[in-house]
């Protein structure tokens, strides 16, 4: 039996968790200690994300791993016989965690019919030539794919931050043990160097992160968004955004860090307002909230600090 956690917006979270079982936080508090809700970035400079600049969902997961005390084996191949060769053979000790996949290639979900450039992770159960069985984060437990189509979107191709093709952890161990609550503790420092932004990445041409990136994100709503970028913000980046703040929030305030707590709350009161704004294409009120969300980064970093 392989108990299923889901949540489509917090999708590496919770295949880290199914993976670790019951040895697991919650994904709460694993999404925390990716380093998700400490910034905003707007990727090359047209498509906003309420996380870190230069901050992707793999560099977090390897970040919250260390943070818990454990260690895996990270892996990727060549070729889709290479990719099945190991997965085949790496899934016989237990479940994996495969990722990045291209979400329109995840053919399963009804409204995926090619990529899109949209990433998700996903926690492998079973594989063989014909059939991959796996829990799809997004509301799919025991979900399957034909083999073919499994490795298509496992390839990854569409997607930027990808290292390898064919991504997967396996092998879980646990060298150290470690509280929820000092992994948080321990993460603090790099939640301040993420809200103020580390210059030690990789982003693409053009990235611009912090108040900045929210202020120019607010321009981008008052002269009139893209159609691609308003559905972005109000099929996933809002709804995501305002719940990682919320869980920072949580956070912060069981560690006692109640100031910044309270400044991660109301950033997550903005980021949610966003919402009916932009659905109802209120663009003043929207571009307003945003200019009231930007001075809140480095307010809650010195907070931290």
């Amino acid at each position: 039996m392989h108990p299923y956690i889901g949540s489509g917006p917090y999708c590496y979270a919770n295949s880290l968790a199914m993976v670790l079982g019951s040895a697991a936080p919650s994904p709460s508090v694993i999404e925390v200690l990716t380093g998700s809700p400490f910034g905003f970035e707007l990727l090359a400079g047209r498509l906003p994300l309420f996380d870190p600049y230069g901050w992707d969902p793999d560099q977090g997961l390897d970040d919250a791993i260390s943070l818990l005390g454990w260690t895996c084996r990270r892996q990727g191949a060549d070729d889709d016989e290479q990719a099945l060769a190991m997965l085949r053979e790496t899934v016989k000790a237990g479940p994996i965690l495969a990722g990045p996949v291209e979400n329109g290639l995840l053919r399963h979900q009804p409204e995926m019919t090619g990529p899109i450039e949209s990433d998700h992770f996903v926690t492998v159960l079973d594989a063989d030539d014909t059939l991959v069985r796996f829990h799809d984060p997004h509301g799919h437990p025991y979900a399957t794919l034909p083999t073919q189509d499994f490795l298509a979107a496992w390839r990854a191709d569409t997607i930027a931050y990808r290292t390898t093709p064919y991504t997967m952890r396996s092998d879980f161990q646990r060298v150290r043990e470690v509280t929820p609550e000092t992994a948080l503790r321990t993460a603090l420092p790099g939640a301040v160097a993420w809200l103020r932004g580390r210059d030690d990445l990789a982003v693409p041409p053009g990235t611009i992160g912090g108040a900045a990136a929210v202020n120019r994100l607010a321009d981008m709503v008052t002269g009139g968004l893209d159609p691609k970028v308003r559905d972005h913000l109000i099929h996933f980046a809002i709804r995501v955004g305002a719940r990682r703040l919320t869980d920072a929030a949580t956070s912060l305030a069981a560690l006692g860090h109640h100031r910044a707590a309270a400044v991660a709350t109301r950033q997550a009161r903005l980021v949610g307002s966003l919402q009916y704004d932009l659905v109802a294409r209120h663009s003043t009120s929207a571009a307003e909230t945003l200019r009231h969300l930007a001075p809140t980064y480095e307010e809650l970093a010195s907070t931290l600090s």
